[in-house]
């Protein structure tokens, strides 16, 4: 059956669309003209959360893991989310996941994440020792692991449960808090919960647009000799917004699909060279002994919350990415519903935890290691570059480094630009159907609704990148992700009592 674009303005609900748009806006413009004041308010935002609140997100990680694992192997397991076959293979559905999920980020944190972590290690450990890089190194696989893959995969099950099982035909937060909250999701407490998803989505989005844009302005700077300053980096969100605008406009199945299977190709591609050219035994020794020191430690991870205050890693990572993961998660969770009818609960949790976690690990173990021995051989000295806040340079400076730099290091620039195209298409998209009213299986929202959240997702970018450092970006998504983290709460209690009541009934 052929896909159906839903065009008409009647389709719309404007109450979330204009009210969604406006408060966007309404942010962007006072910290555009204050941008001192903006970054202290959302510094204090940033304090408060990760102080007061950050234990709170550190059990409802684990809880998701747990709940998920229990559902993979339960009899809910079986259940299957539609009843027509899988639309895309294992591959393409996987390379969806992954690119819509992670975007860029990989590519910037797989490479230098561990350096913060070595420079300031948690548990008190003496920093640039042995034991430091032990935890330097395995603490970013932990953070881009099982957790947070599952913080992503919870609120997908329980939309594509109430989209695909309850036959749903709204796909919006709000329907899968039905079971919880009854036909108020349709009245105002509805609203509210899509209106914080929207508007909660673009600030988390504009996060990972933060991080991609100084990244290609590096890798334009390195090939062009441009320098790197604040009107390259617009050129480049507008560039980034153009790609994803035309992949949107395309479509899931032409547009999304096939931009998501390159990137993922070429990605293959650099982390061969890497892992072929570069130190080869080291890397792999040392990335599977990172793995398996984080697998024996994960436990402990989950669940230190630094109780003595002896330091602030905690706060400044781990309650930063759960925060971040949360705050995405909701997104994930419409683009998962979207990309996995046809499948069973238990392919999707034990597909996203498992593509999801071995992705980000195969580039942690190949850019991360890699930079590891280039720092210690003295060739990047990337602890100094990351000490004068030069991250991005320090990315591209690890690519420059391989041999046939000129041809790597446009490779690089050009994985980039689709990973973060593939990442804000999946958002556009899932932005225009949650201000759909009703969006069948075999139906898309409007091509302009899209171009419309495409353009949206560029601007926010722009006014944080503006304020400057990745404080502004850290603290936008932790503020953002706290009203998310309740919606998302709700979401769980409305699966599980579904779940139930449907199997009752079935008996």
């Amino acid at each position: 059956m052929q896909p159906i674009e839903t065009g008409s303005r009647r389709e719309i609900d404007w109450f979330i669309f204009c009210a969604s748009a406006l408060i966007v806006y309404l942010v962007c413009i006072p910290l555009a003209v204050y941008p001192n004041a903006g970054a202290q308010a959302l510094n204090i935002a940033f304090e408060f959360v990760t102080q007061q609140l950050g234990v709170v997100y550190i059990l409802f990680a684990a809880f998701a893991l747990v709940f998920l694992l229990y559902l993979a192997f339960s009899r809910y397991g079986s259940i299957r989310l539609g009843d027509a076959p899988a639309e895309f293979s294992d591959f393409s559905w996987a390379a969806m996941l992954f690119c819509g999920g992670i975007g860029t980020s990989v590519l910037y944190w797989g490479t230098i994440e561990w350096g913060y972590y070595f420079a300031a290690p948690p548990f008190g450990v003496q920093p640039e020792s042995r034991e430091a890089l032990r935890w330097a190194t395995s603490y970013p696989i932990f953070h881009w692991g099982f957790s947070g893959w599952a913080l992503y995969c919870l609120p997908g099950i329980a939309s594509a449960y109430a989209y695909h099982v309850r036959k749903d035909p709204v796909l919006r937060l709000s329907a899968a808090c039905r079971p919880v909250i009854g036909r108020h999701a349709d009245g105002l407490l509805g609203r509210v919960i899509d209106l914080l998803y929207m508007v909660g989505l673009i600030g988390a989005t504009s996060t990972g647009i933060g991080l991609a844009v100084p990244l290609i302005a590096s890798c334009l700077g390195e090939m062009f000799g441009w320098q790197e300053t604040f009107v390259l980096k617009v050129f480049v969100i507008t560039g980034i917004t153009a790609v994803f605008s035309v992949s949107v406009w395309v479509g899931l199945e032409k547009g999304i699909k096939r931009l998501s299977n390159a990137a993922v190709w070429m990605a293959f591609a650099l982390l061969a060279f890497v892992l072929i050219s570069g130190p080869t035994i080291y890397i792999l020794e040392t990335g599977t002994t990172t793995f398996g020191f984080m697998l024996q430690n994960f436990l402990r991870m989950s669940t230190w919350t630094d109780p003595a205050g002896s330091a602030r890693f905690v706060e400044s990572w781990t309650v930063f990415y759960w925060a971040w993961w949360l705050a995405l998660g909701p997104f994930m969770g419409i683009f998962i519903t979207k990309i996995s009818a046809g499948r069973t609960i238990s392919q999707v949790v034990l597909g996203s935890l498992g593509y999801g976690t071995l992705g980000c690990t195969v580039f942690f173990v190949v850019l991360g290691t890699y930079a590891v021995h280039l720092n210690a051989t003295a060739q990047v000295p990337l602890l100094d570059m990351l000490a004068d806040n030069r991250a991005a340079e320090a990315v591209v400076a690890v690519i420059a480094s391989l041999p046939l730099a000129k041809l790597m290091v446009p490779l690089f620039c050009a994985i980039c630009v689709i990973f973060a195209a593939t990442s804000y298409d999946s958002a556009s998209y899932t932005l225009a159907s949650s201000t759909t009213r009703e969006l069948t299986s075999v139906s898309h929202p409007a091509r302009w609704n899209r171009l419309f959240w495409a353009a949206t997702l560029g601007m926010v970018p722009i006014t944080l990148i503006y304020i400057g450092g990745l404080r502004p970006l850290q603290s936008a998504v932790v503020a953002v992700s706290l009203p998310l983290l309740l919606v998302v709460m709700l979401m769980t209690w409305g699966l599980l009592r579904s779940l139930r009541q449907d199997t009752q009934d079935a008996n």
